[in-house]
């Protein structure tokens, strides 16, 4: 799965990498958190965990009802112009536009590829709704098959894992509109815009430390995966599989990532091999630190 990503671009850094048209980062939208979100949506946090805005590119024709971010809009749909590639901040937690609550976005952060299609949240969005996620990289966390913690349990070491070429990476996901029919028609509150990122089985080495990963688009899929006119089931499961293997890099980081209030470019630091305790290297297999016996 993937419950926690770096995601330390700024606007200006994505709009060039994703070659955005419009940039509504600064746009008012509806947030599910209680409290202000820290660090600021749209600013770089290293520490992405779920119903945190995220930044997030997507393609829609600006017309006339629902805009690009759910928002009302007068534009008569007569109007109607191409898809325009633009770049929001949406809230990580799929809520389908048929939920009576959106606390269900909390179970909605991912969605396996082997079963998009079947899914009655995540079918309709898979069709017409794509969009990709920018990050620097995600976490994941690997269970030590010799040392355990202080409950007995297997210790969880952290790892962080990114592009081998140093990239930015796009993970594929999902994105949906609900309407609060509590809210005043027009308001920023009507609507709320959240996402999904898409897992599938994690790649050799990369498996070490977790069975599944998030699913990343090379750049030459990004046009066809944002393509709200590309609807044909077949396509959009091809552009999920066979992706060329060894793209990624992965090393331990210290646990305080553990913890979603921390934050900053010392989560993704490299732990010392002194550190690790029962770790499996995800590259040759073998146990670093601990006591194999």
């Amino acid at each position: 799965m993937c419950g926690r990503y770096a995601a330390s671009a700024n606007p200006d850094e994505l709009i060039e990498a994703f070659e955005v048209e419009i940039d509504g980062t600064g746009e008012p939208t509806r947030s599910v958190l209680a409290n202000p979100q820290d660090p600021p949506a749209g600013t770089p946090d290293y520490n992405m965990a779920p119903s945190k805005q995220a930044p997030v590119v997507l393609q829609r024709r600006p017309r006339g009802g629902r805009g690009a971010a759910g928002e009302e809009q007068s534009e008569p749909a007569a109007t109607a112009q191409e898809p325009v590639r633009q770049l929001r901040l949406l809230s990580w937690g799929l809520v389908p536009s048929w939920a009576k609550d959106p606390g269900i976005g909390m179970r909605m952060i991912n969605a396996r590829t082997e079963s998009l299609l079947d899914k009655g949240a995540f079918a309709k969005p898979a069709r017409s709704r794509r969009c990709l996620v920018p990050a620097r990289g995600w976490y994941e966390w690997q269970a030590s098959p010799v040392t355990t913690d202080r409950r007995g349990k297997p210790r969880k070491q952290p790892f962080f894992v990114a592009r081998a070429d140093e990239e930015l990476l796009a993970f594929a996901g999902l994105y949906e509109f609900w309407r609060d029919p509590a809210a005043e028609p027009g308001s920023s509150e009507a609507w709320l815009t959240t996402f999904t990122i898409l897992t599938g089985p994690a790649e050799p080495g990369l498996d070490r430390i977790h069975d599944r990963q998030p699913v990343v688009l090379d750049r030459d899929r990004w046009a066809d995966w944002l393509d709200p006119e590309l609807q044909d089931e077949s396509a959009v499961q091809a552009l999920l599989s066979d992706h060329r293997p060894g793209r990624f890099t992965a090393w331990p980081v210290r646990p305080e990532v553990n913890a979603t209030r921390n934050n900053g470019p010392r989560l993704i630091e490299p732990v010392p091999v002194e550190e690790l305790d029962g770790t499996v290297d995800p590259t040759t297999g073998e146990i670093v630190g601990g006591n194999p016996a």
